[in-house]
């Protein structure tokens, strides 16, 4: 019988705001950039502003589709035909 081999691949979403993390820390840590350590981490806090903005926007309009939906029912309660 043939010994069957597993293979496990990771798959990382944020691989590209790791990478540019490390490289950022690297280039300020040898002096090569003057940013603020605000800036060199930004990859890491501006990919998380984006899913929290994101998430916002669908929270507001799923927010919004109740309300209309609650507000038409009332003036179809109040001004309808009886």
């Amino acid at each position: 019988m043939a010994d069957k081999t597993e293979v496990v691949v990771r798959n990382s979403g944020n691989f590209f705001a790791e990478a540019l993390t490390v490289l950022f820390i690297g280039l300020k840590l040898t002096g090569q950039i003057d940013w603020s350590w605000w800036w060199v981490l930004s990859p890491l806090w501006i990919g998380l502003l984006v899913v929290l903005g994101f998430l916002g926007c669908v929270l507001g309009g799923a927010a919004a589709w109740v309300l209309a939906g609650e507000v038409a029912a009332y003036f179809r309660k109040t001004f309808g035909r009886k």
